[in-house]
């Protein structure tokens, strides 16, 4: 029992955090200039896709955790290290912040891509070393010749 209603309760919990995202945090914090021509362009239009999405999710975990007749699994035992790495994942986080406006969005994208991969224990290190170098450039390429949207570049080496 214990098991579909923690299953249920992080649905509801879900559903709750995307509806304040949808009512009152993206209407008041996220602006939009009014003449953007392409709605997939406007600020405004992936973060309500998200929090959409977020309540779908949330709606999915309720029916699901209300149906679940699965026996109730035994605790598992904590993970060693697991406060550790968490510590070190914000202090990654904390890092990207001031690394932005130092190195740009594509290279801290790179190196914090990379590290988190390799904070996490990736079984596959090579495929996360080339989605760290390739993912960023493909996206700053997209963005900057396709899209027209600035990327925010660091103060030592800028991209064309």
């Amino acid at each position: 029992m214990q098991r579909i209603k923690r299953q249920s309760l992080i649905g509801i919990a879900s559903i709750i955090v995307a509806a304040v995202l949808m009512f009152a945090i993206i209407p008041t914090w996220v602006s939009s200039p009014s003449n953007v021509r392409n709605i997939v362009l406007s600020p405004l239009f992936w973060p309500y896709i998200l929090s959409g999405l977020t309540v779908l999710i949330g709606l999915g975990l309720v029916v699901t955790g209300f149906f679940t007749t699965d026996p109730v699994e035994p605790e598992q035992p904590a993970i060693s290290g697991g406060y550790g790495r968490l510590g070190i994942l914000a202090a990654i986080m904390t890092l990207t912040m001031f690394a932005l406006p130092r190195l740009g969005m594509v290279w801290t994208s790179m190196l914090i891509f990379a590290a988190t991969a390799f904070l996490i224990r990736t079984s596959h290190p090579r495929a996360a070393i080339i989605c760290a170098i390739t993912v960023p450039l493909v996206l700053y390429g997209f963005f900057a010749h396709v899209a027209s949207v600035a990327i925010p570049q660091g103060n030592y080496v800028r991209l064309p």
